[in-house]
C-alpha cells in the first residue's frame, strides 16, 4: 500500500510515496553502517558546525515546514511556525552543550586508589545507528529532540515516521543533508509498521527509540529486548492538573485552556485530567468552560483558528466513542460533545468538558487524545493526589498552588516523570523528558537524554 500524506481539514490525498522493498531498506542499512564508522571520529566542534547550519536552515524554511505540517496533520500554522523554532531552539543547544555533557568524568583519586589504579575515568562514546519510530502529533519536534543529541554523541540517525506525515519525514532528511552531514548520517526508511521489526533486529541496528502509543512501544520494546537491544520508549499520557485553593485561578483557567487544545488537544503532556478543589471547582469550571466554548475551530491555515482538524479520522471516530460512553454511562456535557456545525468534510470534534465522570466510564482510564477536557471535584489534598495518581500513565502532571507543603507532597508523591507548578507543562531541551508506568521508560532531552544512546566506558590505567 502507497504511505500517503493526506489533509485532515478536507480528506485530500496531497502525495503518495511507495514504501521501501527489502532492497532499499537494505541500502539504507548498510550506507548507516558505513556512515557511523566515520562521522563517530569527527570532533564536537565539526558536529556543532552542522547542526547549527542544521538550525539555520530551518529557521531560514520555516513557513514551509510550517505549511507541511499543518497541511499534513491539521495543527494550526501559528503552532507549526512555533514548533519549528523550538526545534532549531534544541538544535543549537546541543550543539552548544554536547561536549560538556559527554565530558570525561574523573572520581577522585582516593576513591579508586584501592583499586589498583593509577588513574580511572569514564568516557560516553556512541553506540551506532539509532532507530526512531516517530509519531505524526509534533511530527518536526519528536524527531529533532531525538535527532539533535544522537548525531551530537555521535550517532547516526534512522527514522521510521508515522505513515500520515512522509512530507515531513522527507523534509527532515533533507535538511541534514543540506546542512552538510555525511552521507547516511540521517536517513528516512519510508516503510509501514510491518516492516519495523525487521531493523529493529538487524544487527546494524544498535539501539531504538519511540514515542507513541502503548501497543506500539510494546512491540518495539520485546523485538529489542529479543534482540538485547536498549530501548527508549515514550508512550501516552493522561497528565491530571490539579488546582488547589491557594492557586491564581483566573491564571490557572487561562492555562487549562492552552493545555488542554495545544495541537488540537494531540499531545501527550496536554493536561486531560482537571481536579479541582471543591472551594474553587465552581469558579473554575465556570471560567474553563465559558472560555472552552468561545474557541474558535476551523481551518489550520487561518491565522484566526485556535482548534483545527484532528489528524486523522480513525482518531476522530476514537474520540467519539469516549464521549459517547461517559455520556451513556452519566458524565454532564458543559460543552462541545460533537462535530462542530459547518465542517462537513474534515475531521473536526468541538472543544469540549466534562463532568460527573466516575470510574465506570472508559474516559476516566484511557487518554483522550483530542480537545476534551475532565473536570473532577475533590474535597482535599489527600483526595487529589490519589485520584491524580489513579491513571495507568505516569508522563506529567501539572499543579496549582502556591503553599510551599502541598507543592512538596506532589513532588514526593506524584507518580509522573515531571511535575510543573503554577504554569504550563512543557518540554525543554535543558530538561529531562520521559515518565513511568505505561508512559514508558528512559529519558530524552538534557544530558539524561543525549547519554541514553552512549556506551558509558569505564578506563582504568593501572
Amino acid at each position: 500500500m502507497p504511505i500517503a500524506s493526506v489533509n485532515p481539514a478536507t480528506g485530500e490525498t496531497l502525495e503518495t510515496f511507495e514504501p521501501l522493498d527489502e532492497a532499499g531498506i537494505e541500502q539504507r542499512l548498510a550506507r548507516a553502517e558505513a556512515a557511523f564508522h566515520g562521522y563517530r571520529g569527527t570532533p564536537f566542534a565539526a558536529r556543532a558546525e552542522l547542526m547549527h547550519r542544521a538550525a539555520d536552515l530551518l529557521d531560514q524554511d520555516r513557513e514551509a515546514v510550517a505549511r507541511t505540517m499543518t497541511e499534513e496533520m491539521g495543527k494550526p500554522l501559528a503552532a507549526a511556525r512555533a514548533e519549528a523554532a523550538k526545534c532549531a531552539k534544541a538544535m543549537r543547544w546541543y550543539a552548544d552543550h554536547a561536549e560538556a555533557l559527554l565530558a570525561d568524568e574523573h572520581p577522585a583519586p582516593a576513591d579508586v586508589a584501592d583499586s589498583g589504579a593509577a588513574h580511572a575515568y569514564v568516557r560516553y562514546r556512541p553506540l551506532g545507528p539509532v532507530l526512531a519510530v516517530m509519531p505524526w502529533n509534533f511530527p518536526f519536534w519528536q524527531v529533532i529532540r531525538f535527532a539533535a543529541p544522537a548525531l551530537m554523541a555521535g550517532n547516526v540517525g534512522l527514522l521510521k515516521h508515522a505513515s500520515n506525515v512522509p512530507r515531513t519525514a522527507v523534509a527532515i532528511e533533507e535538511l541534514f543533508r543540506r546542512a552538510g552531514f555525511p552521507e547516511g548520517c540521517f536517513q528516512t526508511l519510508l516503510i509501514g509498521s510491518g516492516a519495523v521489526e525487521g531493523v529493529v533486529r538487524d544487527r546494524r541496528v544498535a539501539a531504538v527509540t519511540l514515542t507513541g502509543s502503548e501497543p506500539a512501544g510494546r512491540a518495539v520494546a520485546s523485538a529489542a529486548a529479543d534482540e538485547v537491544k536498549k530501548a527508549v520508549l515514550e508512550l501516552g499520557g493522561s497528565d491530571p492538573f490539579v488546582v488547589l485553593p491557594s492557586a491564581d485561578v483566573d491564571a490557572a483557567v487561562a492555562t487549562a485552556v492552552r493545555a488542554r487544545v495545544q495541537n488540537n488537544g494531540q499531545s501527550c503532556i496536554a493536561a486531560k485530567r482537571f481536579i479541582v478543589h471543591t472551594d474553587v471547582y465552581d469558579r473554575f469550571t465556570a471560567g474553563f468552560t465559558g472560555a472552552m466554548r468561545t474557541l474558535r475551530v476551523g481551518d489550520p491555515m487561518d491565522e484566526a483558528t485556535d482548534v483545527g482538524p484532528l489528524a486523522s479520522r480513525q482518531g476522530r471516530n476514537d474520540l467519539e466513542e469516549l464521549v459517547e460512553d461517559a455520556r451513556t454511562h452519566g458524565a454532564r456535557v458543559e460543552c462541545g460533545g460533537g462535530r462542530p456545525e459547518g465542517w462537513d468534510t474534515g475531521w473536526f470534534y468541538e472543544p469540549t468538558v466534562l463532568t460527573g465522570i466516575t470510574p465506570a466510564m472508559r474516559i476516566h482510564q484511557e487518554e483522550t487524545f483530542g480537545p476534551v477536557a475532565t473536570v473532577y471535584r475533590v474535597a482535599g489534598l489527600d483526595e487529589a493526589v490519589v485520584l491524580a495518581n489513579d491513571t495507568p500513565f505516569g508522563l506529567s502532571a501539572n499543579v496549582w498552588t502556591t503553599d510551599e507543603a502541598e507543592q512538596e507532597r506532589f513532588v514526593r508523591d506524584i507518580q509522573a516523570g515531571g511535575v510543573f507548578f503554577n504554569g504550563m507543562t512543557a518540554s525543554h531541551p535543558a530538561l529531562p523528558f520521559g515518565g513511568v508506568k505505561r508512559s514508558g521508560f528512559g529519558r530524552e532531552l538534557s544530558g539524561h537524554g543525549i547519554r541514553e544512546f552512549c556506551n558509558i566506558t569505564t578506563v582504568w590505567i593501572g
